[in-house]
């Protein structure tokens, strides 16, 4: 009965485990298609009605952040930032990018802290804030650089930096300037991928061609921009448009460049995007029907640009200049608070501080320890092994130095056997001459065929000495052969006499040919083991 109890409890229980579970993954799974949801017509309003895609760019947001999803919430505050300065709100757009900025430094994302430092450039750009735009644009390069040194595939990234600076001095007429920070965005680009045309750059690339007078180079180029951006980014057409009336203008083309100054103005309206170019091609406008004395549509054109200009907080205005001011205030604020709760956090972590350094003293005082102790007997192995090899090169050395002795010995018995072979057949040889000299008396044939039985020939005697050298000097030969294939069987011979230290006079006597045959062989051996004079052919042979 209680075992039945127990295991009704425990199926409950994990009844309830598998239901909560459950319940949890559904949650996560309908917010994250929630956020998906958001994000997705946050994107397909951006051009149409930008205060409902900044609506669902908000909702997004705040789910993100409740999910604590951070680097999800940063990459949305992003996007919205963009679109309110795509649309001239850019306080709302500088709110959103701070906010961004505090959250990647949060959580220690160079990569997120650098896309925020760019487009912080762009912005302070838009209200001719030079040297705040070079500041914030020159931070983003230098995050980036880190990471490039480790993995070049973020080389990209600094083009678009460099990218940026380019617009900058476009923008303000410093072409030098502009060029040459071109050229640091062409070899980064180049970096990642040198085959692939960045159309984004080479429109800045005929921009400049036509400022150095190439117009026709120029038009060709951004035309190409015009078609390659037709199919792929529609909302930079706007752009486009506005370099290409600037080109013309260049040219005093004034009606082509009227027309592409409209379509630039056109496509700002319809894309609700770069509304900045607006401004840009109003101008232009103005300056062009100035010059054609057209004094009713310039002023048309100067009252549209200021309209424009008082709607984006005077973008020229010495007064409205103090908008990113008090933004920075702002800023400062923030960063007093984030001070301030730092100094908490120091203050509240002070004593667990106390405890990780006694920790900490303590560890290292063990590794130095285990360090000691290891290099102890590190040495001590070295010192074992060093005896064991000592003793062991010893024993080698005591054994080869007892073969060495044995085959000496050997050598030596060697040599007189053959001594004794040669000796006998002088004694033979002797004894035949005392028989042929003696009387009638004594059979000389039948006793001179008896010592022949007994005398021995200079092959046979050779024969037999060979066979007792190679049973003791197994390898002699065979070494020889190897280093010096060239050498004959009586210059082999000759060696074997040499290593058993034989004279002139037995060695001919053994082989059976003249001593001064034996000097003749001996000259030509020298010569084929190319031994100089001062070279000592026994110490030679006795090598191997």
């Amino acid at each position: 009965m209680i075992s039945s109890i127990l295991k009704l409890k425990l199926n409950l229980r994990l009844t309830i485990l598998i239901l909560v579970v459950l319940n949890t993954t559904n949650i996560y799974c309908q917010d994250n298609r929630q956020t998906e949801n958001y994000l997705n017509l946050a994107r397909e309003w951006a051009h149409k009605n930008p205060d409902s895609s900044a609506y669902y760019f908000k909702q997004k947001i705040d789910l993100d952040l409740e999910k604590k999803d951070t680097i999800s919430a940063i990459k949305a505050l992003k996007e919205i930032s963009i679109l309110y300065s795509h649309n001239l709100n850019y306080s709302k757009s500088y709110d959103g990018y701070w906010k961004a900025l505090l959250l990647a430094d949060k959580i220690k994302d160079p990569k997120l802290t650098a896309d925020v430092y760019q487009e912080i450039g762009w912005l302070y750009s838009f209200y001719k804030r030079d040297e705040k735009a070079l500041e914030y644009f020159n931070k983003s390069i230098k995050l980036r650089k880190i990471k490039f040194k480790k993995n070049e595939s973020n080389a990209h990234f600094i083009a678009s930096d460099y990218f940026s600076i380019v617009n900058l001095y476009r923008g303000n007429k410093n072409y030098k300037k502009a060029a040459q920070y071109l050229d640091s965005c062409i070899y980064y680009q180049a970096k990642l991928e040198p085959k692939l045309t960045s159309y984004y750059i080479k429109a800045e690339k005929g921009y400049l061609e036509a400022v150095k007078g190439n117009y026709n180079t120029a038009i060709e180029k951004l035309d190409s921009c015009k078609n390659h951006f037709t199919y792929k980014d529609k909302t930079y057409l706007a752009v486009i448009y506005a370099l290409n009336a600037d080109v013309y203008r260049m040219m005093h083309k004034y009606d082509e460049s009227i027309l592409e100054y409209k379509k630039s103005i056109s496509l700002s309206e319809n894309n609700k995007s770069h509304l900045n170019y607006k401004l840009k091609a109003y101008e232009g406008l103005k300056e062009i029907y100035l010059d054609l004395k057209n004094y009713k549509e310039a002023y048309y054109y100067l009252n549209k640009e200021k309209v424009l200009n008082n709607k984006i907080f005077g973008i020229t205005s010495e007064n409205s200049k103090h908008l990113l001011e008090i933004k920075d205030n702002y800023r400062l604020e923030k960063e007093k608070q984030e001070d301030a709760l730092q100094e908490q956090l120091i203050a509240n972590y002070e004593q667990e501080d106390k405890i990780w350094l006694l920790k900490s003293i303590i560890l290292i005082i063990l590794i130095i320890s285990l360090l000691f102790y290891g290099i102890v007997l590190i040495k001590q192995i070295k010192n074992k092994h060093r005896t064991e090899k000592q003793i062991i090169t010893e024993k080698q050395k005591l054994k080869t130095q007892k073969t060495n002795e044995v085959l000496e010995l050997k050598n030596k018995e060697l040599t007189q056997a053959a001594l004794r072979l040669i000796e006998k057949d002088e004694f033979i040889a002797g004894l035949q001459k005392k028989i042929e000299v003696a009387g009638e008396t004594v059979n000389k044939k039948v006793i001179l065929r008896a010592l022949k039985t007994f005398q021995g020939t200079p092959s046979k005697n050779w024969s037999e000495f060979e066979a007792r050298f190679t049973t003791i000097n197994q390898s002699f030969y065979e070494n020889l052969r190897v280093k010096f294939p060239q050498l004959s069987q009586t210059d082999q011979k000759i060696c074997a006499l040499v290593r058993l230290n034989f004279p002139s006079k037995d060695m001919s006597k053994l082989l059976g040919i003249s001593v001064e045959s034996v000097h003749t062989s001996r000259y030509r051996l020298r010569k084929k083991l190319g031994l100089k004079r001062e070279d000592n052919l026994e110490d030679f042979i006795s090598r191997f």
